[in-house]
């Protein structure tokens, strides 16, 4: 008999992971906050939950996307949660992007009540969440993750077991920094081409087929040219990326002299109220500080007049 999974978090990831859970022939319960995320579920299949402690009583399996380490500790700890509901033969899998040393917190909480803790967080955009081609990186104990494997690739095209608990939450975060240094590297260099007098559209064609190109050029820099702001990963929220680093950095006394600087960029974005907008949003740091706009001319004439208005 093919194990129950349950699924908390339907955000813009989780949604379309449970939905492929489903597709891929696994019975399923899901609890979200929200109760419209809840909908596209029941016409798939699914059931829902009234809460995080309902869903542990019924799965066997228990998917988590939740947003930051905060939220994954209240879905499990609080009250009415997965603590409330254990039994034997649990697994919990963090799909989301946890604290390295909280992960193994957890992890070693669990294993003195028999549940086993898998930290799975995933690698790639909404689109592949929904074509179920994310990129998955996992720790904890092998045995488990062959266990639970299968559910995992429902979702994932590319599964790759790290080590030991808190090993997936930390291969995420390697990742994780170099998308967020790429980021903040273009955002700082951009305007000071424009500035210098390159055309934005011309100089960004350069980037894009040329060897300063990055996943991240690729992602952002068309909406930047479009002033779009909206797609991606919030800022505020990548932010706990950098913060995770630092943690790192002091508890092992590893330098990182990179991830410093680009968490300045971070730090003044969200200083100047750029926290709900995408990561790409930095580049108005230094678009502000120089003076000039990284747009297509259409783009640049529109946003002048608003300015003009404004005035």
């Amino acid at each position: 008999m093919e194990p129950k999974v349950g699924f908390i978090g339907l955000g813009q990831m989780g949604k379309p992971m449970a939905i492929n859970v489903l597709k891929a022939g696994f019975k399923l319960i899901a609890y979200d906050l929200k109760k419209e995320s809840l909908e596209e579920l029941t016409v798939n299949g699914g059931l829902i939950a009234a809460s995080p402690k309902e869903v542990a009583l019924h799965a066997d399996w228990i998917v988590l996307s939740l947003p930051n380490t905060e939220a994954a500790k209240a879905v499990i700890f609080e009250p009415d949660g997965i603590i409330s509901g254990i039994h034997d033969g649990l697994v919990i899998i963090d799909c989301g992007t946890t604290d390295f040393h909280v992960t193994r917190e957890i992890a070693n909480i669990l294993k003195e009540r028999r549940i086993d803790f898998i930290d799975a967080p995933v690698s790639g955009m909404r689109s592949r969440a929904i074509e179920g081609t994310l990129t998955i990186m996992v720790g904890g104990e092998e045995g488990v993750f062959k266990r639970i494997e299968k559910v995992l690739a429902a979702f994932g095209s590319k599964i790759i077991y790290m080590g030991q608990s808190g090993s997936g939450q930390l291969a995420k975060l390697a990742n994780q920094l170099l998308f967020n240094i790429n980021t903040a590297a273009f955002a700082e260099v951009l305007p000071m081409a424009v500035k210098m007098g390159l055309d934005p559209e011309k100089v960004c064609q350069v980037i894009q087929t040329g060897t300063g190109r990055s996943f991240a050029s690729e992602f952002f820099v068309p909406l930047i040219l479009e002033n779009n702001f909206g797609p991606g990963y919030q800022l505020a929220n990548a932010y706990k990326d950098m913060i995770s680093a630092f943690e790192i950095s002091s508890r092992n006394k590893i330098p990182l002299p990179i991830v410093a600087a680009a968490t300045l960029t971070y730090q003044l974005a969200l200083a100047d109220g750029l926290g709900n907008e995408n990561k790409g949003a930095m580049i108005k740091v230094w678009e502000k500080v120089i003076g000039v706009k990284v747009r297509k001319k259409e783009m640049s004439d529109t946003i002048n007049e608003r300015s003009e208005r404004k005035t």
